[in-house]
């Protein structure tokens, strides 16, 4: 018994059994919101925030009040150069993707040096950074997104080739996968969760902490564009404000699924059901025709009631 008072503590499955019981009452409101193929295309949504989400909570794990408030306009960036030079030609694809992710890295190696170097709060820093990608992006574009994603890029997404399953579902296991492994089982992630713990420590110990740091926000940028590429793959098109709305959503899905928001505790898995937490109940919300207020009111409550029981676990208060 007290082994299954501890399971049902843990964050992720709080989080994963909320999931369930949203589809179930779906189900039940909505006849067809529980059903295969339905549960497929949620799945499909969360995926883009579950990618843009691996790299917040990277950054996040860090510590030092790490938080990147610029993964929407970079993951916007990024759908408009991948979508621009491939121009629906498959031949393109590899060109406009390393297009992408380059920029994108630069954009993260400027945000973690901004904080190891000159000492600029994550906050302030990557909401700076907000600013200027948004710049660059007007830059770029001239005010109109006229970009189009591969024919192939589009089938990755939005068809059903692999077992039945798009294939984004399968690039996202694969890259969860691989991040907890890396998380839990390399030296970068021991050093990530050190230092996330305690930044002092850490040196003390001879962790790299400045190459650590600027690393995770390098992935964070890096994943955010990987997720924007996978959205305009989705939609076919690009637009100006692609996935602007993600970068509150990338921080919630992290902070659901269990990760302690001071950083050293945590990972992937819980951001991962936090992203399907959040699709599942934005789809839902959408399907009862609630207007957009009370959806995000909804949200709200929703976030503060899992922190007001995530906060009373000893666990999370250490």
């Amino acid at each position: 018994m007290t082994r299954v008072v501890a399971i049902l503590k843990d964050p992720v499955v709080v989080a994963a059994l909320i999931a369930v019981l949203l589809i179930a009452i779906g189900g039940i409101l909505r006849p067809g919101f529980a059903s295969p193929d339905q549960i497929v295309d949620m799945l499909r949504v969360a995926s883009f925030l579950g990618i843009i989400a691996i790299g917040q909570t990277i950054v996040v794990l860090s510590g030092g009040e790490g938080i990147d408030l610029s993964v929407g306009t970079v993951a916007t960036l990024g759908a408009i150069l991948a979508s621009r030079t491939m121009a629906g030609d498959d031949a393109l694809i590899v060109p406009g993707v390393l297009l992408a992710l380059g920029v994108a890295a630069l954009i993260g190696l400027a945000n973690g040096l901004g904080i190891v170097l000159l000492r600029i709060p994550p906050f302030v820093m990557t909401l700076g950074m907000l600013g200027v990608v948004g710049g660059l992006i007007l830059v770029v574009t001239g005010g109109r997104a006229d970009g189009r994603a591969a024919p192939a890029l589009v089938s990755l997404v939005n068809g059903r080739d692999v077992l039945g399953l798009p294939g984004i579902l399968l690039v996202w296991i694969v890259l969860g996968v691989v991040v907890t492994l890396v998380l839990r089982r390399t030296v970068f992630g021991a050093r990530l969760y050190a230092i996330g713990t305690s930044r002092e420590a850490a040196r003390l110990s001879g962790v790299p902490v400045r190459r650590v740091t600027v690393s995770a926000y390098v992935l964070s940028s890096l994943f955010a564009a990987l997720g924007g590429i996978a959205m305009v793959g989705y939609s076919q098109q690009v637009f100006l404000n692609l996935a602007d709305d993600l970068t509150l959503p990338s921080i919630a899905a992290v902070v659901i699924g269990g990760t302690l928001v001071a950083g050293g505790v945590g990972g992937y898995l819980g951001s991962a059901v936090g992203a399907i937490v959040l699709t599942v109940l934005t789809s839902l919300l959408t399907t009862l025709a609630m207007p957009e207020w009370a959806r995000i009111v909804v949200q709200g409550v929703v976030l503060i009631a899992l922190l007001a029981v995530y906060g009373r676990q000893r666990r999370l208060r250490s």
